[in-house]
């Protein structure tokens, strides 16, 4: 005879809780589905199966589990976290966000909740909602170190380090041994151009996880390593373990690359740099095909030119975008720190948030359709919207993300009043820098025969670029700039329309924060020559010489 009743009795729930938690995850499935059809309205039963389907790897069906169990009880403040979580992993990120605030309006005191969603709100790169929500998620509970993390995070991003540092100090407070807090508060010191402090801290991280590769591979770019440096050893007793994960193997080799680099080994350098950006083409499944097939449409878009945005019908603001871009490794970031020095300007590093903005339009885009009044737009008031958001007290903002040479269409159609500044930089020296460093976003980048197809796409779009727009974009060159630069500095700051600063010129003394690779270069006086020290390696970069000589 079929059980009618509708409660489930306690004993009953606490042994499917047991066998959840003692990990024997697929016989509590089992047990209750038995219990579903006797308890078919039961929601914590569907909150239970949903957690042991995500043990399990099940993750699509964790998801439906938790929906079923807040859709029977829809104040489950739980099984909406729970949801956040699947969601989260299957890569909807939307609505993690609106499972997370869900379950915070049913119980507002729910640090977890607050949490997860200051760290999704992070990665979305909305800095001021998620150091509000990380700010709740430490009122609620003093001691959570993980948020006091995430929370440094979220500040450093907003550009408020001061405080990021101190959220991270409060961090180890309360776990002295957290060694992601250590790491972060390295980058923050390498971002400030503080070296010392840097490797305090990182040295910590390792000798707290030894064998975290992240650490040694920030470590590797800083440190210059001598004969018998005990780390190498144990680098590569790393990276000989049989169970090491690919993540791991890539930055193992991407560290020893630049061990043997500094010990001027070059063939050990070569055979590891090689294998590491071989393993990395691999793991991003990149083919050159995916970036032409982009660049085309790009600049089929172009072809037939949208009428360039009339301010009055737009956004008015007074914030004035300084776009500086071109290849990676071309001398962004120097110019960058010359002009953020000026008393005027505000350097925000490499935002995405032009690429957020233009990316959605060219996903839908369709053949010979040119973009609307209302597309420019929208992608302005995104953009302006996102520069507004900032730290930033002036108005003259500077965006160096480098491919934004991309959109350079997008941006002088939609942003008349912007400033571009493009570098140009020896071929060889820029996609052998770019060949050598690690670059996780660029896929193009792990192979000497793609960057230099890439290199030639980007000459190919930019001779584009200035024959459709004639005397919009100012070019640099970083060999000139290094070898005269007051004559230099003056031409670049007269385009930008900014009066002559003498604090340019002594740009290495500049204390605020640089988040770029080159950081801490960029603390130091220009040197002339850098251009030329691809030539000590010319035996081992022919791929990348033979490929650019047809550009």
């Amino acid at each position: 005879m079929k059980n009618n009743q509708t409660s489930l009795p306690r004993e009953k729930a606490r042994f499917v809780l047991n066998l959840y938690s003692n990990g024997q995850f697929q016989e509590a499935v089992d047990k209750i589905k038995s219990l579903n059809e006797s308890y078919p309205m039961e929601s914590l039963l569907f909150n239970l199966i949903g957690a042991c389907y995500k043990e399990l790897g099940q993750l699509e069906g964790a998801a439906k589990m938790f929906e079923v169990a807040v859709s029977i009880k829809p104040n489950y403040a739980e099984a909406h976290f729970n949801l956040g979580v699947s969601r989260k992993d299957l890569g909807q990120i939307e609505a993690a966000i609106e499972s997370y605030k869900q379950a915070i309006i049913i119980t507002p005191n729910y640090p977890d909740a607050h949490n997860n969603l200051g760290k999704l709100l992070f990665e979305d790169g909305q800095y001021k909602l998620a150091i509000e929500s990380l700010e709740w998620a430490v009122a609620y509970k003093y001691d959570f170190y993980e948020a006091h993390n995430n929370l440094g995070n979220a500040l450093n991003a907003y550009g408020n380090v001061e405080d990021s540092i101190k959220s991270f100090e409060k961090a180890l407070e309360h776990n002295p041994d957290y060694d992601k807090a250590y790491l972060n508060l390295a980058l923050v010191f390498k971002d400030l151009g503080n070296q010392k402090d840097f490797l305090k801290n990182i040295n910590k991280a390792i000798s707290i996880k030894p064998d975290w590769s992240d650490a040694h591979l920030h470590l590797s770019r800083v440190k210059k390593y001598k004969k018998n440096d005990p780390q190498l050893a144990q680098i590569h007793s790393f990276l000989n373990a049989s169970d090491l994960s690919l993540k791991d193997r890539i930055n193992y080799n991407f560290t020893l690359a630049k061990v043997y680099e500094d010990l001027e080994n070059h063939e050990e350098q070569f055979r590891f740099l090689n294998e590491a950006n071989k393993l990395r083409k691999k793991e991003a499944n990149y083919f050159f095909d995916k970036d032409q097939k982009l660049f085309s449409i790009i600049k089929e878009v172009f072809e037939n030119p949208p009428t360039i945005i009339s301010k009055p019908l737009s956004k008015t603001t007074s914030i004035r975008p300084i776009f500086i871009l071109g290849m990676p490794r071309s001398g962004t970031s120097l110019v960058h720190q010359i002009i953020d020095s000026h008393n005027e300007v505000y350097g925000a590093g490499e935002l995405r948030n032009l690429n957020k903005a233009v990316t959605p339009f060219l996903r839908k885009y369709t053949d010979k359709k040119s973009f609307t009044q209302k597309d420019l737009t929208t992608i302005r008031e995104s953009y302006l919207d996102a520069l507004s958001s900032l730290n930033a007290s002036e108005n003259i903002i500077i965006d160096k993300m480098p491919l934004n040479f991309r959109y350079i269409g997008f941006i002088l159609s939609a942003f008349p009043e912007a400033k571009i500044l493009h570098m140009n930089r020896d071929p060889i020296a820029t996609c052998w820098s770019i060949y050598k460093f690690y670059f996780p976003g660029n896929a193009y980048s792990y192979s000497q025969k793609d960057i230099a197809n890439y290199y030639g796409l980007y000459k190919n779009l930019m001779g584009f670029w200035h024959k459709l727009f004639p005397n919009k974009i100012f070019d640099i060159c970083y060999e000139d700039l290094t070898k005269n630069q007051e004559l230099e500095t003056r031409k670049i700051l007269q385009y930008c329309d900014l009066e002559w600063d003498e604090s340019c010129l002594d740009f290495h003394k500049n204390k605020k924060v640089m988040k770029t690779t080159s950081a801490l270069q960029v603390r130091e006086k220009i040197y002339q020559g850098s251009s030329e020290v691809w030539r000590k390696y010319e035996a081992y970069l022919q791929p990348l010489i033979n490929g650019l000589n047809k550009y």
